[in-house]
């Protein structure tokens, strides 16, 4: 089975071939050739994984029937950290959210668009470390939702299926490790005392959010 991931994150990438069983081949966006960007404008996870989905779809079914008809199907996934004492925030915002900015002198950097990717993680996370300064409730959750296209969709009979994938956890004081990506240095998952960034890969993958959305997905290919 070959599926088209509706992402070209190198980190994502990874996690989602070494969690796929065996047979199921996970082909990227530049290995299709698909180089549009997607303006996800969706209010919930829900839409924005539905929204790439759709987009990744329409192009594959405007290929070539012998290129399109080598494809079993297309996924996409959005990933949001929701922070409890924070109303669920920053959601949908989570991978930009160092762009909602205030006017205090410690968010400067926030004034201008990041391009490096590992410096737009570094500011999320110091935006999270801000944003719960002092505040007892550290609990939040990370949450993936997966909008998986199959066959009849690519070929305009939209079957669309969402699945999705939650860990509980809480926001560390500050960073610890080196491991991962995004929030993964200060997000302590339910169960254990170190961070994703600490825990070894196979751990993470066997207990993330994107984890068990990945489970989930399996169980409807």
């Amino acid at each position: 089975m070959r599926l088209v991931f509706a992402s070209n994150n190198a980190h994502k990438l990874a996690e989602v071939r070494a969690m796929m069983p065996a047979g199921v081949e996970v082909l990227s966006l530049k290995e299709i050739g698909f180089e549009q960007e997607i303006d996800e404008t969706g209010a919930t996870l829900e839409e924005n994984s539905a929204i790439k989905a759709h987009a990744v779809a329409a192009f594959i079914s405007s290929q070539p029937s012998e290129v399109s008809h080598q494809i079993d199907g297309v996924f996409a996934d959005d990933t949001g950290l929701e922070i409890d004492a924070l109303d669920g925030r920053p959601g949908v915002y989570t991978a930009r959210w160092y762009k909602q900015h205030t006017d205090r002198c410690a968010d400067r950097i926030q004034t201008a668009t990041l391009t490096d990717e590992r410096e737009i993680f570094a500011a999320n996370r110091a935006k999270a470390l801000r944003e719960l300064k002092g505040k007892a409730d550290r609990g939040c959750q990370f949450r993936t939702v997966i909008s998986l296209l199959k066959p009849s969709a690519i070929s305009h009979q939209m079957s669309e299926i969402q699945v999705e994938g939650v860990v509980r956890g809480r926001i560390a004081e500050e960073e610890y490790g080196e491991g991962g990506f995004g929030y993964d240095p200060i997000f302590i998952p339910e169960g254990y005392d170190k961070t994703f960034g600490e825990l070894p890969a196979e751990v993470k993958n066997h207990i993330s959010h994107r984890a068990r959305a990945i489970e989930e997905l399996v169980k409807v290919l």
